[in-house]
């Protein structure tokens, strides 16, 4: 291995790298207190390790691992750890380590920007050049899987977020899927006249708060979107007021459930009629599935219509990344296997286990409601944003994800709600950028 190739396996260390080292000597006791941690990190011939939070897709990972294993002769081992906490946590403390796994699912963006600076990640860049000379990833998505220019994730899933629809509840009331914004606010008075909540809206598990603001502000301006979360707009600007007055107003309106509904009960309320429309993420059409809901008979899905006529289509996605730690186990089976995770045999794989969109662009979802999905975005050219959630400094997001729920709760005006969201990004981004310095 030359000098430069063994400079390409890890990121360069910046910033609060030391506060990761120093934390490092507790991560024994993180470990051993994680699920399926410890001994599971050993190599295992035939197989590559996988760190991961969502214990409901191992079964999944293990189907794709099948398929892999016909290419790269390694299949995927799950290792769950259900607590998001604990599991960054732990994979912050052992990254560096001889612990850490051979894979390790992460998000995109500025979370994985923060995770590359501190150190331990391997370039990926050569891996995305392969793919992306074979069409199988978007080039629009490069930059939220890089830092400082380099690849350190490939993308893991691609899910939109759009507004899941009752097809029943709409064809009873002669309602179709709102295409202007002028239709959709015909949805939902009619929704609302008929006793049916028209959207669900929700700030359970924290997170959930920010759908509605990504939503709202990028069909007010898209490009106003991708200036606000680079720190290169204000909250308090014009774009960034109209959404959260429109956000007001639907609530004034009795449009919305009330924030503490969860959204795990999001396809229930659906099959039931309770609520009309649910934005969420593609991925939640697996929990259609799971709730006894057909695509296209029990359910539909369209993407939130411009304010404007005039305005750009834009679409939020989201996707996890699989990252390689330099120092894993195996770690040649792991970039083989990273080398391999996009090919469409293996995503059609996976996609049909998630029932949604693949980071591939070329194969097609199983479910006709995100393959139809997949055909709008293509046939609209549809602006892809990033998240919210990964789109700007961690600290920064988590802050404003608070003020937004507490918005949703009563607390604070739209007016307060955003000078608050304001503040916090001078000094955040004031932060960030002396971290990068």
């Amino acid at each position: 291995m030359s000098a430069s190739d063994r400079t390409r396996r890890a990121a360069v260390p910046l910033g609060r790298r030391r506060l990761l080292a120093g934390a490092a000597a507790g991560a024994a006791t993180l470990v051993a207190g994680g699920c399926a941690r410890g001994d599971g990190t050993s190599a295992q011939p035939g197989t590559t390790s996988i760190s991961n939070d969502n214990a409901t897709w191992d079964d999944g990972y293990r189907a794709a691992g099948r398929e892999l294993a016909k290419i790269t002769g390694s299949s995927l081992r799950p290792l769950s750890n259900p607590s998001v906490t604990s599991y960054q946590q732990v994979v912050q403390m052992t990254l560096q380590t001889t612990k850490a796994t051979d894979l390790v699912k992460w998000a995109s963006g500025y979370q994985l920007k923060r995770l590359a600076r501190a150190g331990g990640l391997t370039d990926l860049t050569d891996v995305w050049s392969a793919y992306r000379s074979k069409g199988w990833v978007r080039a629009a998505s490069r930059e939220s899987v890089s830092y400082r220019g380099n690849v350190y994730g490939i993308p893991l899933y691609e899910s939109y977020y759009v507004l899941f629809y009752s097809t029943p509840v709409f064809k009873k009331l002669g309602l179709s899927a709102p295409r202007t914004w002028d239709e959709l606010l015909h949805c939902a008075e009619v929704l609302k006249r008929n006793r049916i909540t028209p959207f669900l809206a929700s700030q359970v598990g924290g997170w959930p708060a920010i759908e509605w603001f990504q939503e709202l502000v990028s069909k007010v301006d898209p490009v106003f979107y991708q200036k606000l979360v680079a720190g290169q707009a204000s909250y308090t600007d014009a774009p960034a007021r109209q959404a959260m007055d429109i956000w007001h107003d639907f609530m004034r309106k009795g449009w919305m459930t009330s924030p503490d509904f969860d959204q795990a009960r999001g396809p229930g309320a659906l099959k039931a009629g309770t609520v009309g429309m649910f934005l969420h993420g593609s991925w939640q059409a697996s929990g259609m599935t799971a709730a006894g809901m057909k695509p296209g008979v029990d359910y539909g899905a369209c993407i939130l219509p411009t304010v404007r006529t005039s305005t750009p289509k834009s679409v939020i996605t989201e996707s996890g990344v699989f990252t390689v730690p330099s120092r894993a186990s195996s770690h040649d089976a792991a970039m083989a296997n990273i080398g391999s995770w996009l090919a469409p045999s293996v995503q059609r794989v996976w996609s049909d286990f998630l029932q949604d969109s693949s980071a591939n662009p070329t194969v097609r979802s199983a479910n006709p409601v995100v393959a139809d999905l997949q055909r709008d975005i293509a046939r609209e050219r549809r602006i892809p944003l990033i998240r919210y959630w990964e789109a700007s400094p961690p600290s920064l997001i988590q802050g404003n994800t608070d003020d937004l729920g507490g918005f949703m709760a009563g607390q604070t005006s739209p007016a307060t709600t955003l000078r608050r969201m304001q503040a916090r990004a001078h000094d955040e981004w004031a932060a960030w950028r002396r971290d990068e310095a």
